[in-house]
């Protein structure tokens, strides 16, 4: 399968595990424990039923959106995710300019191995920054001045995060960052030639936003970048912090990893204008509930004082349409469009936002609505003798 072959993001998938040597594909694909949340997450989406109206005007299919003040073309967020380096030499900035040219918000992730600037200069399209509040109060406040400089639009807080889940998936698989040729992995990098070469070429997974942090005498390359981060992350954070961190940003302010209406109530008071609401894609805490499951209780909490971003499970244009129905503002991806990355750069980013604005624009057509306004409740219906589906996972087996 190439890209010409790829009709879905289930075929980007495949081609992603072609392309990729085992551990790392199995780092992007897995998740928690189990993976319950991981695989309910898309399964959910069964449980709600498109109702179509017929005989509506749709010659002129309208995607257009505004989030966070901003407008956009699609109402999709790429999320921020870590080391992009992983799965493509062209890292976070073939994603980010794809991104740009969909006229979707891409956001970049603190753990990435492109500096902010860096993206910033690369890529004129709209962009928010995701941080963490570290125990280090001068390296947040740092990385905060930083995204004003270079003109982010908004500044995202990951809250869900205070210590890293049991992704018990690595350790099967034998997964270790930066990535290392051993014996146990021989086979699985001979297996993907294209990735190998340019790992050769240039095998630098640095965390490119705070690796000039680490003590040039204590650091070991990437590994000593990511000891430094993990270091870092703070168990004592409050909503006192992110009051404080919305305070210092004084911009549209955007808290990830909710999904409780109280936890979203809070978002707004302490100045929010959006949450998304996440389970970092099933990756923390396992047998949570998924997130389009946490999004009617949470719209009927705050009502349209607060932005809506469901991160979690989206692979089809569908599934965008279910969300914005139940009262989402947008949705947010990050393996779909990792996929994208990994089965063929930016053009394979490309392609996967393709694939889902097609669905989306094919799927508002024949639920007959031409405006993102037009979708509401009355569009979907839960139908709860549905069981939740399960996405199909292949779980490596070590001998």
């Amino acid at each position: 399968m190439s890209l010409q072959r790829s009709f879905s993001i289930e075929d980007l998938r495949q081609e992603a595990r072609r392309k990729l040597p085992a551990p790392i594909f199995h780092y992007l694909d897995g998740g928690a424990d189990d993976e319950l949340t991981l695989r309910s997450n898309t399964g959910d989406f069964d449980r709600y039923a498109l109702q179509p109206n017929v005989l509506a005007d749709v010659s002129d299919v309208n995607l257009k959106t505004k989030l966070l003040g901003i407008e956009l073309d699609l109402p999709l967020l790429l999320s921020p995710t870590g080391m992009s380096r992983l799965f493509h030499h062209g890292k976070e900035l073939s994603v980010a300019r794809a991104a740009h040219k969909f006229g979707a918000l891409y956001s970049l992730s603190t753990m990435a191995t492109t500096s902010l600037e860096d993206v910033a200069r690369s890529s004129k399209g709209p962009k928010m920054f995701q941080v963490y509040i570290f125990r280090d109060r001068g390296l947040t406040r740092e990385l905060v001045q930083r995204c004003k400089e270079a003109n982010y639009d908004a500044l995202c807080l990951t809250v869900d995060t205070p210590v890293a889940g049991n992704r018990e998936r690595d350790r099967r698989t034998g997964f270790v960052m930066p990535p290392k040729l051993t014996l146990k992995s021989l086979l699985s990098f001979v297996a993907s030639p294209a990735w190998s070469w340019h790992f050769l070429l240039d095998p630098n997974f640095s965390l490119a936003n705070v690796a000039h942090r680490v003590d040039a005498l204590s650091q070991t390359g990437a590994l000593g970048v990511i000891e430094y981060v993990n270091s870092q992350f703070d168990r004592s954070v409050t909503w006192k912090d992110a009051e404080w961190l919305a305070s210092e940003w004084g911009r549209p302010f955007v808290i990830k990893g909710l999904s409780q209406p109280g936890d979203a109530r809070r978002a707004l008071d302490i100045g929010a204008k959006a949450v998304m609401i996440s389970n970092h894609g099933g990756r923390q805490l396992d047998g949570t509930s998924s997130a389009i499951e946490c999004l009617a209780p949470i719209r009927d909490a705050v009502g349209g004082s607060l932005e809506l971003i469901v991160d979690g499970g989206i692979r089809r244009g569908t599934h965008i349409l279910k969300a914005l129905a139940l009262g989402a503002n947008a949705c947010s991806i990050g393996r779909p469009y990792l996929y994208g990355l990994a089965a063929g750069g930016q053009a394979g980013v490309e392609l996967a936002l393709r694939l889902l604005q097609d669905e989306l624009a094919l799927g508002m057509a024949l639920l007959g609505c031409r405006t993102l306004k037009e979708l509401g409740r009355d569009r979907v219906q839960l139908v709860s003798h549905l069981e939740s589906k399960d996405v199909q996972r292949e779980f490596v087996q070590i001998s």
